[in-house]
């Protein structure tokens, strides 16, 4: 890998991963507009190592709390807001971990098309418009949630799993939809992300214990560092910008992208 490779690759994980923009549309673009080989697996995890340390740092003090609250919970002190959060978390993780275990062969091999992934991006755009132009003001925190919001929103999730729909969108719109504020379905959807990231790295992290690859532990390293950077300064300004303006710029600019692989491979 060349040095340019590795420094886009990583600030385009690291910013994806979190816009509601679809990494994976991102992913396609790149070896479609340049001449380079496939990065490799240990690439890839280190690329999502970086993401996961960017917002568990980001929310280190809230993931404490969380921490603390959920353990003291199973030791029967009760719950309070903190331990409530961290439980929606975890159950809202359940659908995608069942859908992405059952079907991740077919998801891998029959969904990875640019096409497809157009119109998704295309088609979940304009759902985050309408539930972004509904909730323009006030809407509940993430400390708010029901069971039943947090079910619909693990399910939503679960779509992600389709190319070019992006996690941290559907879930945010899915928030906005059952009527939480903005930075709180952000909020939530990037504390959502944590443990999926995860569970996605940990599977990479097997598939490439598996490998016997040489790994360029220079690039792997600086990938981690970039996409970490990348990504903890995208949450922190994301969150300020959504507060302001909302989400139209981004579903724009999904629609602009969505048409432009319709466009490229049709």
């Amino acid at each position: 890998m060349d040095w340019l490779q590795v420094v886009v690759l990583s600030i385009v994980q690291g910013l994806t991963e979190f816009l509601p923009i679809s990494s994976s549309a991102h992913l396609i673009l790149v070896p479609v507009l340049t001449p380079w080989n496939d990065q490799g697996l240990a690439f890839d995890v280190a690329l999502h190592i970086g993401s996961l340390a960017a917002v568990v740092l980001y929310f280190r003090h809230e993931l404490v709390r969380m921490t603390v609250s959920w353990v003291g919970s199973l030791r029967g002190g009760g719950q309070d807001d903190d331990a409530r959060l961290a439980w929606w978390v975890l159950l809202a993780t359940v659908p995608v971990c069942l859908i992405g275990f059952t079907f991740r062969d077919a998801i891998e091999v029959g969904m990875r098309s640019p096409i497809l992934i157009g119109v998704s991006l295309i088609g979940f755009g304009l759902v985050l418009g309408y539930a972004d132009w509904r909730r323009r003001r006030g809407g509940r925190s993430e400390y708010q949630l029901g069971l039943k919001d947090v079910l619909l929103i693990g399910l939503a999730q679960a779509l992600a799993l389709i190319p070019g729909t992006s996690r941290s969108g559907i879930t945010i719109t899915a928030a906005l939809l059952l009527g939480m504020s903005r930075e709180g379905a952000a909020r939530f959807s990037f504390l959502l992300s944590i443990p999926v990231i995860a569970l996605a790295g940990g599977l990479e992290i097997v598939g490439l214990i598996r490998e016997s690859h040489e790994v360029d532990w220079v690039a792997v390293t600086v990938g981690a560092l970039l996409s970490g950077i990348s990504a903890y300064l995208c949450i922190h300004y994301f969150l300020a910008f959504i507060k302001r303006v909302g989400m139209q710029p981004f579903v724009v600019y999904r629609l602009l992208l969505g048409g432009w692989l319709l466009w490229l491979f049709w």
